[in-house]
């Protein structure tokens, strides 16, 4: 119920966005969705691809730092309050979240959103018995295919 997701540490300077992205279509690898984070000197590229140890691969050979994490992608109700809602669930299971966005794609009323957690295994254990979907890689990576 976890997914692997690729972060890469980049120089806040023109055009240092773009390498990693020319390596993964190098790579025939499309990503599904990202996040940049920035500061003055640096930010942090987080990506969810489907086959993260082939890009893992092609970008460290081409000089890339990876560091691999686990998420958790979780259904929201695409609807006014329904973030509300899900962070409530969140807070009632005392979970600790350390970032979050959003995934490129939903269903019908379901978004999804991307979560990192301080211990994913737990958060998902805690989500789950409140009756919040926790999306498996195999669901998540089907349903950006439609």
């Amino acid at each position: 119920m976890k997914l692997t997701q690729l972060s890469l540490f980049l120089e806040n300077k023109p055009a240092h966005l773009r390498k990693p992205c020319s390596v993964l279509a190098q790579a025939g690898i499309n990503i599904l969705t990202l996040s940049l984070a920035d500061t003055q000197q640096f930010g942090i590229l987080r990506l969810i691809v489907r086959d993260w140890e082939k890009a893992k691969k092609a970008l460290e050979e081409a000089g890339c730092v990876v560091k691999t994490t686990e998420v958790v992608a979780v259904e929201v109700d695409d609807k006014p309050g329904g973030l509300d809602e899900l962070l409530g669930h969140i807070e009632k299971a005392s979970l600790n979240i350390e970032y979050m966005y959003a995934f490129t794609f939903g269903r019908e009323d379901k978004a999804i959103m991307i979560f990192r957690f301080e211990d994913p295994d737990a958060a998902v254990a805690a989500l789950q018995t409140q009756g919040v979907n926790v999306v498996g890689s195999v669901e998540l990576y089907d349903r950006s295919q439609r």
